[in-house]
């Protein structure tokens, strides 16, 4: 019988799904968390994904695992049909950044990292993966990012300084969770790099790393929502 072979994927998406939650305090997965009848943090979280196949894109969706997580393995099978899908357990490398590293030999083309407990919202938010894909032309990289002046929640997350509007926003700085978040005006809730920049992703999300989204292009949402805690 002759092979099948997936299709060259036109765009990856890490995934990663690794962490252990240790302030989520529920006997289930943070991004399994019901939102809705039959909907999940994480269905929201792959909204712009879907989208991008939605569109006649070929998606390969690279899902960094280990054991604890097996509930979301299996529930990532509703999704077959959708994405080419590709896990990767997460053995010697720690942390988000040791995923991120962990999933990157199984990309192809431009990658985007997408967290599996952060939420868009707004009227855009599901074209908006798609919208920064065509971004990331000028500078090789594209944040999906929320206006966000909030000290507390800016220590929490990907902190952003963006400047300009509409197509012209672009990042001056950017810090990973800073402890002084002064000067920083945004979150980011995606990112996308260029297949020649995409190398660099990790140091997206550590403290300590220059970051290579300074410059990069950013498209602006409603909210980013971080369900890093469980919700009643």
């Amino acid at each position: 019988m002759p092979r099948s072979f997936a299709p060259v994927p036109d765009v990856s998406v890490i995934l990663p799904c690794a962490g252990f939650a240790t302030r989520f305090s529920a006997p289930y997965s943070k991004e399994l968390h019901s939102l809705a009848p039959g909907v999940t943090v994480l269905d929201r979280s792959l909204e712009a994904v879907v989208e991008l196949a939605k569109n006649g894109l070929h998606v390969r969706l690279v899902v960094v695992f280990r054991t604890h997580k097996m509930d979301t393995v299996s529930y990532l099978a509703r999704y077959a049909d959708i994405f080419q899908m590709v896990f990767v357990y997460q053995d010697n490398e720690s942390g988000l950044d040791g995923a991120i590293r962990t999933a990157l030999p199984m990309t192809q083309g431009p990658v985007a990292l997408v967290l599996p407990d952060i939420v868009l919202t707004g009227p855009d938010s599901a074209g908006s993966l798609r919208s920064a894909l065509r971004r990331t032309g000028t500078t090789g990289w594209c944040v999906v990012a929320a206006e966000e002046h909030d000290a507390h929640a800016l220590r929490q997350f990907g902190a952003l300084a963006v400047a300009g509007e509409d197509d012209a926003a672009t990042v001056g700085a950017a810090a990973e969770k800073p402890s002084d978040p002064s000067g920083f005006n945004a979150i980011w809730g995606m990112v996308v790099a260029g297949e020649d920049e995409a190398h660099r992703l990790p140091d997206v999300v550590r403290r300590e790393a220059d970051s290579p989204l300074v410059g990069a292009t950013a498209l602006m949402v409603e909210g980013v929502v971080n369900y890093n805690r469980a919700v009643d």
